[in-house]
């Protein structure tokens, strides 16, 4: 797995889930939320860069939120 926590994405499946997750489905879960923070930021530095700024600030996340989704 990368860089987030193995019991949190854990934690998440389980509170929406409400049942018993497997580690295969933890791993991809993470894996994919991984791919899509990766994209958000990546979209939300160029917004930053667009505006003349070195410093990603939330109205850089919402915009790129917005962009992809």
């Amino acid at each position: 797995m990368g860089e987030l926590p193995y019991a949190a994405c854990e934690r998440i499946l389980r509170k929406i889930g409400g049942g018993r997750v497997g580690k295969d489905a933890v791993d991809e879960f993470a894996k994919t939320l991984e791919g899509v923070a990766v994209e958000l930021s990546a979209e939300a530095a160029t917004m930053a860069r667009h505006a003349g700024r070195k410093t990603i600030v939330d109205a850089d996340v919402r915009l790129a939120k917005k962009k992809l989704v």
